[in-house]
């Protein structure tokens, strides 16, 4: 075997950057930061392992390597019982390489497209030609977008059956399932035995669910869960004890806490309908930013001389996210020229004015109102300016009128000048809805008080926003990131 150097963790990115010999070593060294890069496939025993797999290493002409686990399946191979590809960043669906690429993992991994979809109807939600999109998934993924769609499935099934007690029944609708048949058949014919088999936890079975997600170190928790606090709606959520907890619909409760040993993030769920179990896990996924490739994006932003001690002291900061689109953009118009303290207060009145109340024993009292709760509400008991009470009731009404409203558009450009079409949201509302909601990674408001004043130089002399725009050509793509630096510097 050729002695080659393991590539930097910003090289491992399309399959043309590194050798066999290159993924070898890494594989060797069980880094981390290689994890959900690429996948080890073992030609002697059938299976597809992570880069970290605790297993022997394979002799090298025994190995073959592919950029995502649906590739793998879709060679023959069937997932590691040990390593558990389920469970790698690479299910975050974070990739850098294709703006395309990533907005269609963004709807796969969102439940807006499921088995059922045809490649061109999501070709065309994407605003490109079918054979077009095939090319990029097979240049960025080595798989069709339909394998990456039936792969998830299966390890999202996988990961319920090992730490969870669901009654198999509900695995199989939990994961999207048509029928328990059909959930039967695919797992005999990829691991020649049924579901129940694969099954850890002993014990009866039972509804509560608590999940790993794993992410690429470095994790910065304590930046995460600050940001959370200086804003958590009284009723809605809360950060207690090291953990995050928040109410959603339909009666969920959601629980996060850390746990950095596992390069992990708990997750546990109370959840009464079992089939809105998926979407709320890549909400969790969203919010949290658990699939940034953080060490990447990190060593771009430290390319910069204004950005570099920024990213040394907050090493694995990351951007998060927002719950819902509508309940972001609320917050967005009721934080315009305000500060961060008052938009909560402002946020706590509105939910206790339209808020559904949650009849369960606990300190979370009410989920965040809908948008055709917001637009039949008597806006003016929340005292605030009559344009923002007029901006969120043509908000409301926007959002009741087009419920995608806050799905990606097929560019930044697009998303944004959709925004801007409704009265009252402007450019900064517009950047920061796109950045927070449709999770845009290169969405920048520039004109934002607290970015001017993060990017002042060293006599406090602030930028212009044109000047601060100019400045943040070379962050793309990772504009946000950038911001959230210069927000928390």
């Amino acid at each position: 075997m050729a002695s080659t150097a393991v590539p930097t963790h910003d090289k491992l990115v399309l399959m043309e950057d590194f050798t066999p010999e290159a993924c070898y070593r890494a594989g060797q060294s069980r880094d981390p930061r290689f994890d959900g890069r690429f996948f080890t496939a073992v030609k002697t025993t059938g299976i597809y392992c992570r880069p970290i797999c605790p297993a022997r290493t394979p002799k090298f002409e025994n190995c073959r390597y592919f950029l995502s686990a649906a590739a793998a399946q879709e060679a023959g191979f069937r997932p590691c019982l040990r390593c558990r590809p389920e469970v790698s960043p690479e299910f975050a669906f974070w990739r850098g390489t294709s703006n395309t690429v990533s907005r269609a993992l963004a709807l796969i991994s969102e439940g807006a497209i499921d088995a059922d979809t045809s490649v061109e109807q999501l070709a065309n939600r994407l605003g490109v030609g079918e054979r077009q999109l095939r090319r990029l998934f097979q240049q960025h993924l080595g798989a069709s977008p339909i394998a990456i769609i039936q792969t998830r499935r299966l390890l999202f099934a996988k990961q319920l059956i090992h730490e969870t007690r669901l009654p198999m029944s509900e695995v199989a609708l939990a994961a999207g399932y048509g029928s328990i048949r059909r959930f039967n058949d695919t797992f005999h014919k990829l691991y020649k035995r049924p579901p129940g088999s694969l099954r850890r936890l002993s014990g009866a079975e039972s509804t509560e669910v608590m999940l790993l997600m794993t992410y690429r170190p470095p994790y910065d928790w304590g930046a995460m869960l600050d940001f959370f606090t200086a804003r958590a709606i009284p009723g809605v959520e809360m950060v207690e004890g090291g953990k995050y907890y928040r109410t959603a619909r339909p009666g969920a409760l959601i629980e996060v806490s850390h746990l950095p040993e596992r390069n992990a993030l708990r997750v546990k769920l109370q959840v009464p309908q079992v089939a809105e179990l998926a979407g709320l896990v890549a909400r969790v996924r969203r919010v949290f930013d658990v699939g940034a490739d953080i060490a990447t994006i990190d060593e771009h932003l430290s390319r910069d001389p204004m950005l570099a001690p920024l990213v040394a002291k907050r090493p694995g900061l990351r951007s998060p996210g927002g719950w819902d689109g509508f309940e972001l953009a609320v917050r967005a118009v009721l934080g315009q020229q305000v500060s961060v303290a008052a938009a909560r207060t402002l946020a706590g009145r509105l939910v206790e004015l339209t808020g559904t109340a949650q009849a369960v024993p606990f300190k979370l009292t009410r989920f965040f109102p809908t948008a055709i709760e917001v637009a039949a509400a008597d806006l003016e008991q929340l005292g605030m300016p009559g344009s923002r009470r007029r901006t969120l009731k043509a908000l409301a009404d926007a959002a009741v009128a087009d419920p995608k409203l806050f799905e990606r558009a097929a560019t930044l450009e697009e998303s944004v000048k959709r925004l801007c079409a409704i009265p009252g949201i402007g450019e900064w509302t517009a950047q920061y809805i796109a950045l927070r909601a449709l999770r845009e990674p290169d969405a920048f408001p520039a004109s934002d008080l607290g970015l001017l004043r993060g990017a002042a130089n060293g006599n406090g002399e602030r930028p212009t926003p044109a000047e601060l725009l100019a400045r943040a050509e070379p962050w793309r793509p990772w504009r946000a990131y950038a911001a959230q630096h210069l927000w928390n510097s």
